[in-house]
Protein backbone atom coordinates (compact mmCIF):
# COMPACT_ATOMS: atom_id res chain seq x y z
CA UNK A 1 0.00 0.00 0.00
CA UNK A 2 2.64 2.31 -0.12
CA UNK A 3 1.08 4.60 -2.58
CA UNK A 4 -2.13 3.58 -1.66
CA UNK A 5 -2.44 5.08 1.93
CA UNK A 6 -6.20 6.71 2.46
CA UNK A 7 -5.90 10.43 3.02
CA UNK A 8 -6.94 11.59 6.16
CA UNK A 9 -7.60 15.07 8.19
CA UNK A 10 -11.51 15.02 6.17
CA UNK A 11 -13.84 17.19 6.94
CA UNK A 12 -17.24 17.16 6.95
CA UNK A 13 -19.35 20.48 5.22
CA UNK A 14 -22.76 21.92 5.38
CA UNK A 15 -23.71 20.38 3.48
CA UNK A 16 -16.42 14.28 -16.00
CA UNK A 17 -10.12 12.12 -43.04
CA UNK A 18 -6.62 13.60 -42.93
CA UNK A 19 -6.11 17.33 -44.13
CA UNK A 20 -3.73 17.70 -47.29
CA UNK A 21 -0.68 19.02 -46.62
CA UNK A 22 2.76 19.96 -48.61
CA UNK A 23 5.94 18.59 -47.57
CA UNK A 24 7.29 22.05 -46.70
CA UNK A 25 4.18 22.78 -44.33
CA UNK A 26 4.75 18.97 -42.63
CA UNK A 27 8.22 19.94 -41.79
CA UNK A 28 7.17 23.40 -40.24
CA UNK A 29 6.80 23.17 -36.57
CA UNK A 30 5.40 26.15 -34.25
CA UNK A 31 7.05 30.11 -34.54
CA UNK A 32 9.95 30.21 -31.97
CA UNK A 33 8.35 33.70 -30.99
CA UNK A 34 5.00 35.51 -31.85
CA UNK A 35 6.08 39.29 -33.85
CA UNK A 36 2.30 39.57 -34.89
CA UNK A 37 0.37 41.13 -32.46
CA UNK A 38 -1.15 37.69 -31.08
CA UNK A 39 -0.71 34.37 -30.29
CA UNK A 40 -2.50 31.28 -31.71
CA UNK A 41 -4.06 28.43 -29.74
CA UNK A 42 -6.03 25.72 -30.51
CA UNK A 43 -9.38 24.82 -29.50
CA UNK A 44 -10.39 21.14 -30.13
CA UNK A 45 -13.70 20.36 -28.60
CA UNK A 46 -16.59 18.78 -30.70
CA UNK A 47 -19.15 20.57 -31.10
CA UNK A 48 -21.03 18.34 -33.22
CA UNK A 49 -21.84 14.35 -32.73
CA UNK A 50 -22.15 11.78 -29.98
CA UNK A 51 -19.89 13.74 -27.19
CA UNK A 52 -20.84 17.12 -28.07
CA UNK A 53 -22.90 17.81 -25.19
CA UNK A 54 -20.22 17.41 -22.84
CA UNK A 55 -17.96 19.32 -25.35
CA UNK A 56 -19.44 22.42 -26.09
CA UNK A 57 -19.24 22.98 -22.54
CA UNK A 58 -15.95 22.49 -22.41
CA UNK A 59 -15.48 24.90 -25.68
CA UNK A 60 -17.50 27.36 -23.90
CA UNK A 61 -15.34 27.54 -21.00
CA UNK A 62 -12.13 28.00 -22.51
CA UNK A 63 -13.11 30.20 -24.58
CA UNK A 64 -15.22 32.24 -21.69
CA UNK A 65 -11.22 32.54 -19.94
CA UNK A 66 -9.80 33.45 -23.45
CA UNK A 67 -11.96 36.42 -23.92
CA UNK A 68 -11.26 37.10 -20.05
CA UNK A 69 -7.43 36.87 -20.61
CA UNK A 70 -8.26 39.51 -23.65
CA UNK A 71 -10.32 41.70 -22.07
CA UNK A 72 -7.43 42.12 -19.33
CA UNK A 73 -4.75 43.10 -22.02
CA UNK A 74 -3.88 39.52 -23.14
CA UNK A 75 -0.35 37.97 -22.69
CA UNK A 76 3.00 40.07 -22.82
CA UNK A 77 -0.16 42.49 -24.39
CA UNK A 78 -0.58 40.15 -27.42
CA UNK A 79 -4.06 38.96 -27.56
CA UNK A 80 -4.41 34.78 -27.71
CA UNK A 81 -6.25 33.85 -30.88
CA UNK A 82 -8.28 31.01 -30.31
CA UNK A 83 -8.38 28.68 -33.81
CA UNK A 84 -11.43 26.47 -33.41
CA UNK A 85 -11.82 23.20 -35.23
CA UNK A 86 -14.91 20.27 -34.60
CA UNK A 87 -13.42 17.14 -34.26
CA UNK A 88 -17.43 15.63 -34.55
CA UNK A 89 -16.91 13.11 -31.86
CA UNK A 90 -14.66 10.87 -34.22
CA UNK A 91 -11.61 9.97 -32.77
CA UNK A 92 -9.47 9.82 -36.51
CA UNK A 93 -10.99 13.26 -37.08
CA UNK A 94 -9.20 14.77 -33.93
CA UNK A 95 -5.79 13.63 -34.79
CA UNK A 96 -6.43 15.07 -38.40
CA UNK A 97 -7.54 18.51 -36.81
CA UNK A 98 -4.84 18.44 -34.05
CA UNK A 99 -2.71 18.61 -37.15
CA UNK A 100 -3.87 21.26 -38.40
CA UNK A 101 -3.90 23.11 -35.61
CA UNK A 102 -0.12 22.22 -34.86
CA UNK A 103 1.36 22.05 -38.42
CA UNK A 104 -1.09 24.53 -40.17
CA UNK A 105 -2.00 27.15 -37.74
CA UNK A 106 1.27 27.04 -35.59
CA UNK A 107 -0.24 26.93 -32.23
CA UNK A 108 1.55 27.07 -29.56
CA UNK A 109 -0.94 24.68 -27.66
CA UNK A 110 -3.95 22.91 -28.11
CA UNK A 111 -6.52 22.95 -25.52
CA UNK A 112 -9.34 19.84 -26.28
CA UNK A 113 -11.13 16.52 -25.56
CA UNK A 114 -13.60 14.74 -23.10
CA UNK A 115 -13.08 10.96 -23.79
CA UNK A 116 -9.73 8.81 -23.24
CA UNK A 117 -10.05 7.42 -27.12
CA UNK A 118 -9.76 11.49 -28.36
CA UNK A 119 -7.01 11.94 -25.95
CA UNK A 120 -5.41 8.90 -27.24
CA UNK A 121 -5.90 9.60 -30.85
CA UNK A 122 -3.80 13.24 -30.54
CA UNK A 123 -1.07 11.63 -28.39
CA UNK A 124 1.00 10.86 -31.31
CA UNK A 125 0.44 14.53 -33.30
CA UNK A 126 1.54 16.51 -30.30
CA UNK A 127 4.12 13.99 -29.20
CA UNK A 128 5.64 13.76 -32.94
CA UNK A 129 5.47 17.42 -33.06
CA UNK A 130 6.42 17.71 -29.56
CA UNK A 131 3.76 20.60 -28.87
CA UNK A 132 1.55 20.88 -25.86
CA UNK A 133 -1.93 19.78 -25.64
CA UNK A 134 -4.12 20.50 -22.31
CA UNK A 135 -6.50 18.16 -21.28
CA UNK A 136 -9.09 18.56 -18.65
CA UNK A 137 -11.02 15.91 -18.25
CA UNK A 138 -10.45 12.98 -15.10
CA UNK A 139 -9.22 9.98 -16.54
CA UNK A 140 -8.04 6.23 -15.32
CA UNK A 141 -4.61 7.57 -15.08
CA UNK A 142 -2.66 5.35 -16.48
CA UNK A 143 -0.55 7.28 -19.26
CA UNK A 144 2.79 9.73 -18.82
CA UNK A 145 3.05 11.89 -21.70
CA UNK A 146 5.63 14.59 -21.67
CA UNK A 147 3.10 16.75 -24.40
CA UNK A 148 -0.25 16.86 -22.56
CA UNK A 149 -1.26 18.96 -19.89
CA UNK A 150 -3.73 16.75 -17.70
CA UNK A 151 -6.51 18.97 -15.69
CA UNK A 152 -9.17 16.58 -14.64
CA UNK A 153 -8.72 13.97 -11.56
CA UNK A 154 -6.82 10.22 -11.57
CA UNK A 155 -7.96 7.43 -9.65
CA UNK A 156 -6.35 8.29 -6.18
CA UNK A 157 -7.96 11.92 -6.56
CA UNK A 158 -11.20 10.35 -6.59
CA UNK A 159 -11.78 6.98 -5.03
CA UNK A 160 -8.98 6.88 -2.43
CA UNK A 161 -11.36 8.53 -0.07
CA UNK A 162 -14.76 7.76 -2.12
CA UNK A 163 -14.86 3.80 -2.12
CA UNK A 164 -14.01 4.02 2.17
CA UNK A 165 -16.44 6.05 2.45
CA UNK A 166 -19.43 4.59 1.10
CA UNK A 167 -18.47 0.95 2.34
CA UNK A 168 -18.67 2.28 5.94
CA UNK A 169 -21.32 4.01 5.69
CA UNK A 170 -23.77 1.68 3.31
CA UNK A 171 -21.41 -1.76 3.06
CA UNK A 172 -18.85 -3.50 1.14
CA UNK A 173 -20.90 -5.24 -1.74
CA UNK A 174 -20.15 -3.40 -4.85
CA UNK A 175 -22.37 -3.73 -8.12
CA UNK A 176 -19.93 -2.73 -10.78
CA UNK A 177 -21.50 -0.86 -13.72
CA UNK A 178 -20.46 1.21 -16.78
CA UNK A 179 -19.61 1.47 -20.60
CA UNK A 180 -17.36 -1.00 -22.28
CA UNK A 181 -14.20 1.31 -22.88
CA UNK A 182 -10.95 1.73 -21.49
CA UNK A 183 -11.81 4.20 -18.83
CA UNK A 184 -14.74 2.32 -16.92
CA UNK A 185 -12.57 -1.10 -16.64
CA UNK A 186 -9.49 0.61 -15.18
CA UNK A 187 -11.45 2.94 -12.59
CA UNK A 188 -13.06 -0.53 -11.93
CA UNK A 189 -10.06 -2.43 -11.29
CA UNK A 190 -9.16 0.06 -9.05
CA UNK A 191 -12.24 0.10 -7.09
CA UNK A 192 -11.97 -3.60 -7.16
CA UNK A 193 -8.40 -3.55 -5.19
CA UNK A 194 -9.63 -0.48 -2.81
CA UNK A 195 -12.61 -2.76 -2.10
CA UNK A 196 -9.89 -6.12 -1.58
CA UNK A 197 -8.04 -4.41 0.92
CA UNK A 198 -10.65 -2.63 2.82
CA UNK A 199 -12.70 -6.25 3.01
CA UNK A 200 -15.21 -5.44 0.77
CA UNK A 201 -16.30 -7.02 -2.95
CA UNK A 202 -17.31 -7.05 -5.98
CA UNK A 203 -20.61 -8.83 -6.21
CA UNK A 204 -21.03 -8.27 -9.95
CA UNK A 205 -18.92 -6.20 -12.85
CA UNK A 206 -20.88 -5.43 -16.26
CA UNK A 207 -20.52 -3.50 -19.31
CA UNK A 208 -22.39 -1.93 -21.85
CA UNK A 209 -21.81 -0.49 -24.85
CA UNK A 210 -21.44 3.84 -25.91
CA UNK A 211 -25.02 5.21 -25.98
CA UNK A 212 -26.81 2.03 -24.28
CA UNK A 213 -29.96 3.01 -23.49
CA UNK A 214 -32.15 -0.45 -22.14
CA UNK A 215 -31.14 -1.33 -18.38
CA UNK A 216 -34.20 -4.02 -17.52
CA UNK A 217 -31.96 -6.65 -17.44
CA UNK A 218 -29.00 -4.41 -15.39
CA UNK A 219 -31.99 -3.79 -12.92
CA UNK A 220 -32.74 -7.47 -12.65
CA UNK A 221 -29.29 -8.39 -11.85
CA UNK A 222 -28.91 -5.43 -9.34
CA UNK A 223 -32.42 -6.88 -7.35
CA UNK A 224 -31.03 -10.31 -7.31
CA UNK A 225 -27.64 -9.85 -5.93
CA UNK A 226 -29.20 -7.32 -3.99
CA UNK A 227 -25.46 -5.32 -3.47
CA UNK A 228 -24.70 -2.18 -0.76
CA UNK A 229 -23.59 0.20 -3.52
CA UNK A 230 -24.05 1.08 -7.41
CA UNK A 231 -20.90 1.64 -8.75
CA UNK A 232 -21.48 3.32 -11.66
CA UNK A 233 -19.05 4.55 -14.56
CA UNK A 234 -21.26 4.86 -17.34
CA UNK A 235 -20.76 8.37 -19.44
CA UNK A 236 -23.43 10.33 -20.97
CA UNK A 237 -26.52 9.31 -22.65
CA UNK A 238 -26.13 6.15 -20.55
CA UNK A 239 -25.78 7.58 -17.15
CA UNK A 240 -29.23 9.24 -17.93
CA UNK A 241 -30.76 6.15 -19.04
CA UNK A 242 -29.97 3.83 -16.28
CA UNK A 243 -30.45 6.76 -13.59
CA UNK A 244 -34.16 7.17 -14.69
CA UNK A 245 -34.92 3.79 -15.39
CA UNK A 246 -33.25 2.92 -11.23
CA UNK A 247 -35.49 5.75 -10.23
CA UNK A 248 -38.77 4.64 -11.97
CA UNK A 249 -37.75 0.96 -10.23
CA UNK A 250 -38.34 1.73 -7.08
CA UNK A 251 -34.94 2.08 -5.36
CA UNK A 252 -34.18 3.89 -2.58
CA UNK A 253 -30.85 5.72 -2.34
CA UNK A 254 -30.94 6.05 1.30
CA UNK A 255 -30.75 1.99 0.99
CA UNK A 256 -28.82 1.46 -2.19
CA UNK A 257 -26.98 4.40 -3.54
CA UNK A 258 -25.93 4.82 -6.83
CA UNK A 259 -22.21 6.14 -6.42
CA UNK A 260 -20.48 7.83 -9.85
CA UNK A 261 -17.15 9.04 -10.87
CA UNK A 262 -18.24 10.61 -13.61
CA UNK A 263 -22.18 12.24 -13.09
CA UNK A 264 -22.00 16.13 -13.05
CA UNK A 265 -24.35 18.95 -12.98
CA UNK A 266 -24.96 18.45 -17.07
CA UNK A 267 -25.84 14.37 -16.50
CA UNK A 268 -27.96 15.53 -13.66
CA UNK A 269 -29.86 17.92 -15.81
CA UNK A 270 -30.05 15.27 -18.61
CA UNK A 271 -31.83 12.91 -16.45
CA UNK A 272 -33.55 15.42 -14.02
CA UNK A 273 -33.29 16.26 -10.19
CA UNK A 274 -35.61 13.67 -9.16
CA UNK A 275 -33.84 10.95 -10.62
CA UNK A 276 -30.62 11.83 -8.98
CA UNK A 277 -31.61 12.77 -6.19
CA UNK A 278 -30.00 10.72 -3.04
CA UNK A 279 -27.45 9.81 -4.93
CA UNK A 280 -23.59 10.68 -5.18
CA UNK A 281 -20.84 11.53 -6.92
CA UNK A 282 -17.28 12.31 -6.37
CA UNK A 283 -14.90 15.21 -8.32
CA UNK A 284 -12.89 18.06 -7.30
CA UNK A 285 -15.57 20.75 -8.00
CA UNK A 286 -19.25 20.89 -7.79
CA UNK A 287 -21.37 24.28 -9.14
CA UNK A 288 -22.40 25.08 -5.94
CA UNK A 289 -18.99 25.40 -4.50
CA UNK A 290 -18.22 27.98 -2.26
CA UNK A 291 -15.67 30.89 -3.43
CA UNK A 292 -14.93 34.02 -4.64
CA UNK A 293 -13.47 32.64 -7.74
CA UNK A 294 -16.15 30.59 -8.24
CA UNK A 295 -19.02 32.86 -8.37
CA UNK A 296 -17.28 35.15 -10.49
CA UNK A 297 -16.84 31.76 -12.82
CA UNK A 298 -20.47 30.82 -12.61
CA UNK A 299 -22.06 34.31 -13.05
CA UNK A 300 -19.75 35.11 -15.94
CA UNK A 301 -20.35 31.30 -17.59
CA UNK A 302 -24.28 31.90 -16.80
CA UNK A 303 -23.84 35.73 -18.05
CA UNK A 304 -22.61 34.58 -21.55
CA UNK A 305 -24.11 31.52 -22.15
CA UNK A 306 -27.46 31.64 -20.35
CA UNK A 307 -28.88 31.38 -17.11
CA UNK A 308 -30.56 27.78 -17.80
CA UNK A 309 -26.66 26.64 -18.28
CA UNK A 310 -24.17 24.68 -15.14
CA UNK A 311 -20.99 24.40 -14.83
CA UNK A 312 -19.69 20.97 -13.92
CA UNK A 313 -15.95 19.38 -12.88
CA UNK A 314 -14.67 19.12 -16.15
CA UNK A 315 -15.88 22.44 -17.72
CA UNK A 316 -13.90 23.89 -14.85
CA UNK A 317 -10.91 22.62 -15.64
CA UNK A 318 -10.89 23.65 -19.17
CA UNK A 319 -11.33 26.87 -17.56
CA UNK A 320 -8.48 26.69 -15.24
CA UNK A 321 -5.92 25.30 -17.59
CA UNK A 322 -6.55 28.65 -20.29
CA UNK A 323 -5.11 30.49 -16.93
CA UNK A 324 -2.24 28.02 -16.44
CA UNK A 325 -1.23 28.66 -19.70
CA UNK A 326 -1.04 31.92 -19.58
CA UNK A 327 0.56 32.40 -16.50
CA UNK A 328 3.50 29.70 -17.94
CA UNK A 329 3.76 32.52 -20.99
CA UNK A 330 3.81 35.06 -18.96
CA UNK A 331 7.27 33.55 -17.41
CA UNK A 332 8.61 33.12 -20.99
CA UNK A 333 10.79 35.63 -22.99
CA UNK A 334 8.01 36.48 -25.56
CA UNK A 335 11.12 35.54 -28.01
CA UNK A 336 11.11 32.03 -27.03
CA UNK A 337 7.09 31.12 -26.30
CA UNK A 338 7.62 27.36 -27.65
CA UNK A 339 5.66 24.16 -26.51
CA UNK A 340 8.08 23.14 -24.88
CA UNK A 341 9.41 26.35 -22.86
CA UNK A 342 5.46 26.51 -21.57
CA UNK A 343 5.82 23.45 -20.62
CA UNK A 344 8.58 23.29 -18.51
CA UNK A 345 7.55 26.80 -17.14
CA UNK A 346 4.23 25.52 -15.90
CA UNK A 347 5.39 22.50 -13.75
CA UNK A 348 5.32 24.05 -10.01
CA UNK A 349 2.62 26.90 -11.33
CA UNK A 350 0.01 27.56 -8.87
CA UNK A 351 -3.51 29.49 -10.00
CA UNK A 352 -6.13 30.04 -7.98
CA UNK A 353 -8.97 28.02 -9.88
CA UNK A 354 -12.77 27.86 -8.75
CA UNK A 355 -12.32 24.88 -6.41
CA UNK A 356 -9.15 26.66 -4.80
CA UNK A 357 -5.82 26.83 -5.57
CA UNK A 358 -4.04 24.31 -7.76
CA UNK A 359 -0.46 23.23 -8.88
CA UNK A 360 0.77 21.19 -12.19
CA UNK A 361 2.93 18.64 -11.09
CA UNK A 362 6.20 17.34 -12.27
CA UNK A 363 4.31 14.73 -13.94
CA UNK A 364 2.13 17.41 -15.82
CA UNK A 365 -1.09 16.37 -14.01
CA UNK A 366 -2.83 18.46 -11.49
CA UNK A 367 -3.19 18.44 -7.32
CA UNK A 368 -6.54 18.53 -7.18
CA UNK A 369 -9.36 19.29 -3.95
CA UNK A 370 -11.51 16.08 -3.67
CA UNK A 371 -14.82 16.02 -2.68
CA UNK A 372 -17.62 13.91 -1.98
CA UNK A 373 -20.94 15.35 -2.75
CA UNK A 374 -24.99 13.97 -2.66
CA UNK A 375 -27.23 15.34 -5.50
CA UNK A 376 -30.62 17.54 -4.27
CA UNK A 377 -33.41 17.34 -6.42
CA UNK A 378 -32.94 21.18 -7.47
CA UNK A 379 -30.11 19.34 -9.59
CA UNK A 380 -27.23 20.65 -7.57
CA UNK A 381 -25.04 18.68 -5.33
CA UNK A 382 -24.32 19.46 -1.45
CA UNK A 383 -20.94 18.56 -0.51
CA UNK A 384 -20.52 16.33 2.66
CA UNK A 385 -16.63 15.53 2.47
CA UNK A 386 -13.71 17.15 1.48
CA UNK A 387 -10.26 17.31 1.82
CA UNK A 388 -8.44 19.45 3.96
CA UNK A 389 -5.53 20.19 1.86
CA UNK A 390 -4.70 19.64 -1.90
CA UNK A 391 -4.32 16.13 -3.29
CA UNK A 392 -1.55 15.05 -5.21
CA UNK A 393 -1.92 13.48 -8.59
CA UNK A 394 -0.37 10.08 -8.70
CA UNK A 395 -0.98 8.10 -12.23
CA UNK A 396 -0.85 4.29 -11.84
CA UNK A 397 -1.39 4.82 -8.22
CA UNK A 398 -3.11 1.57 -8.04
CA UNK A 399 -0.43 -0.41 -9.46
CA UNK A 400 2.38 -1.06 -7.95
CA UNK A 401 6.50 -0.94 -9.88
CA UNK A 402 5.14 2.05 -11.92
CA UNK A 403 5.34 5.63 -11.35
CA UNK A 404 4.71 9.11 -13.49
CA UNK A 405 7.64 11.43 -12.83
CA UNK A 406 8.95 14.62 -14.55
CA UNK A 407 11.35 12.42 -16.37
CA UNK A 408 8.57 10.10 -17.76
CA UNK A 409 7.25 6.62 -16.91
CA UNK A 410 9.36 4.67 -14.26
CA UNK A 411 9.13 0.89 -13.57
CA UNK A 412 10.49 -0.81 -10.90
Amino acid sequence: MKRRAFVKNLTITGGLGLVALSAPSILKGPRKAYAAEDIPVGLLFSLTGAVAVVEKTLHDAALLAIEEINAAGGVHGKQLRPIIEDPASDPATYADRARRLVIRDECVSVFGSYTSASRQAVLPVVEQRNNLYWYPTLYEGRECSRNVMYGGAVPNQQQQNFVPWLAEKFGGRFYLIGNNYVYPREENNVCKIILQEIGGEAVHEEYVPMGHSDFSSVINRIRSEQPDVIFCTLVGDSDVAFQRQFHAAGFDPAELPVASLTRSEVEVKAMGGEAAAGHFSSAPYFMGHSSPENEKFVEAYLSKYGADQVTHFVSEAAYFQVYQFKAAVEKLDPENITPAAIRDAAVGLTTMAPQGEVVIDANLHTHLWPKIAQWKSDGQAEVLVQSEERIAPEPYWAYDGETCTGEGLVRS
